[in-house]
């Protein structure tokens, strides 16, 4: 998106971020100077289907649908802005805290989708939108040869963003045939970018980087399907009978499409793990109180013995209960990893 790369440094000011930050800032300045309109942005990634705020040193962040089927990021932070380069240095300090990795391709490798939204409103309706945009910073896929012998989180993070890729065109092959159903919950990137499809007004472009070097001729060549792909969809009125088996996404392994699966799988047993674990802090930390509150009973006098015996069975069980269900979330995850480094063990071997 920048301009200039030094490492994982990058100089925005010559790039798309730079040139469409101050188109922004004429459009509402010169164009639509009567209608007073506030710039903000914000800035997050998506990492292994989690998102996480750029602008907030990298703040877990929710996903959700309001009543209105609006995707809502809770807890995005929200700059207001005055100039381009008020935006530059927000971009820069959220390239920063983007998470970056070594891949076989590339020492500095960005492992997330970066999403930078600029947002312009009306000074007078603060909570009313006149208008979005959002650049999108895709990860660089992978192929599965270049990840199967590494290790779980490598091979993870590698599925997860080959997922999400997949995932956004089969959303714009869904608007493109006009069909009534569109897949945008296959993963977290086509979710929270679900209103640039859906909106009366929203316009798409996309752009296709490769390289020149021929060590990289293989990834060039599949982004150049994708986006030849991508390209025909959007015109609309494609065939569906064409026979393209190089660029068709059926042609997908059967080993990789079950390897995706697994992944979803292990994400999901994962969160649901954690929010199990925090969630038994919060019980064990109530136990900790009832035990201790009828601890005090048993020191009265005269206490009712039969009661305090009682309550004190009742809290045991359920507190056995909690832990028992918190053992088996915990066997599930671990069965999850076991069938994930199972698959890729098989992979390896082919």
């Amino acid at each position: 998106m920048g301009g200039n790369f030094i490492g994982r440094n990058q100089d925005c000011h010559q790039g798309v971020y730079g040139m469409a930050t101050k188109d922004v800032f004429n459009f509402a300045q010169s164009i639509h100077s009567n209608l007073k309109l506030t710039i903000s942005a914000s800035f997050f990634e998506i990492y292994s289907g989690k998102v996480f705020d750029l602008l907030a040193n990298k703040a877990k962040l929710s996903v959700l649908e309001d009543a209105k089927q609006q995707i809502q990021i809770v807890g995005l932070t929200e700059k207001l802005v005055q100039s381009p380069n008020e935006v530059l240095q927000l971009i820069s300090k959220g390239n920063v805290a983007r998470t970056f990795g070594q891949t076989a391709a590339n020492t500095y490798s960005s492992r997330s989708h970066a999403i930078f939204q600029i947002i312009l409103r009306p000074s007078n309706r603060k909570n009313t939108v006149f208008g979005k945009l959002s650049l999108i910073d895709l990860a660089g896929n992978e192929r599965g040869v270049d990840t199967a012998s590494t290790d779980r989180h490598t091979r993870m993070e590698g599925a997860e963003i080959n997922k999400s890729l997949l995932a956004l065109k089969e959303c714009i092959r869904a608007l493109s045939l006009k069909q009534s159903h569109l897949p945008f919950r296959m993963s977290k990137l086509t979710q929270v970018l679900k209103d640039s499809f859906v909106g009366t007004n929203s316009r798409t472009c996309m752009i296709a980087m490769i390289s020149p070097g021929v060590s990289s001729c293989e990834h060039s060549l599949n982004t150049l399907r994708y986006a030849n792909r991508v390209k025909e969809l959007v015109a609309g009125d494609l065939p569906t009978n064409r026979e393209d088996p190089i660029v068709d996404d059926r042609t997908i392994s059967e080993d990789l499409a079950n390897f995706h699966q697994v992944v979803s799988e292990l994400q999901i047993a994962e969160d649901k793990m954690v929010k199990n674990h925090q969630d038994l802090i919060t019980q064990l930390n109530t136990v900790t109180k009832k035990g201790q509150s009828l601890l005090k009973m048993s020191n009265i006098v005269d206490y009712d013995q039969e009661q305090y015996c009682v309550a004190w069975d009742n809290l045991l069980t359920n507190t056995i209960n909690t832990l028992n269900k918190a053992k088996q979330i915990g066997m599930d995850f671990k069965s999850k990893l076991v069938k994930e480094e199972k698959l890729s063990r098989k992979t390896r071997n082919k």
